[in-house]
């Protein structure tokens, strides 16, 4: 998150495959006007809703739960500031997802997780590695 600090006050932010809701709900406590959240698990939405509603972030957040890719791929370009997504290591999809981006890029800074090793992620990001963990940022010319 620290990377892209500057990045977040009053931007429209993107929490793909949200899981709990952390990278969306830490750009909220950054000075992120707005986020949507994207998460299709029914246990991983409930969490998701339950820490919306604990916080008092209902007022900025929108959660839907959809698949997260077909959610992407329906958006327009520069839809938000910033994207976040953390797919599930082995659906591909992070890659997938990428791709698409950089065809129809969705949000002006995209930051993807993904598995260190595997499939590479398509070229013109920054990746940076942590471990068995990598994050790839893409930045729009926008």
């Amino acid at each position: 998150m620290s990377i892209l600090q500057l990045d977040l006050p009053k931007a429209r932010v993107l929490d793909l495959y949200a899981g709990s809701g952390a990278l969306g709900l830490e750009a909220l406590s950054r000075g992120a006007v707005s986020a949507d959240f994207v998460e299709k698990d029914p246990k991983s939405f409930r969490a998701l809703q339950e820490n919306i509603e604990a916080l008092g972030a209902g007022a900025l957040a929108t959660a839907h739960r959809k698949p997260a890719l077909p959610f992407a791929e329906a958006l327009e370009v520069l839809a938000y500031d910033v994207a976040f997504a953390d797919p599930p290591y082995a659906s591909g999809e992070a890659a997938r997802l990428a791709e698409h981006w950089i065809k129809t890029p969705f949000s002006r800074v995209l930051s993807i997780e993904h598995a260190a090793k595997g499939r590479a992620m398509p070229g013109g990001g920054e990746t940076r590695r942590y471990g068995s963990t990598a994050i790839t940022f893409y930045r729009s010319e926008e």
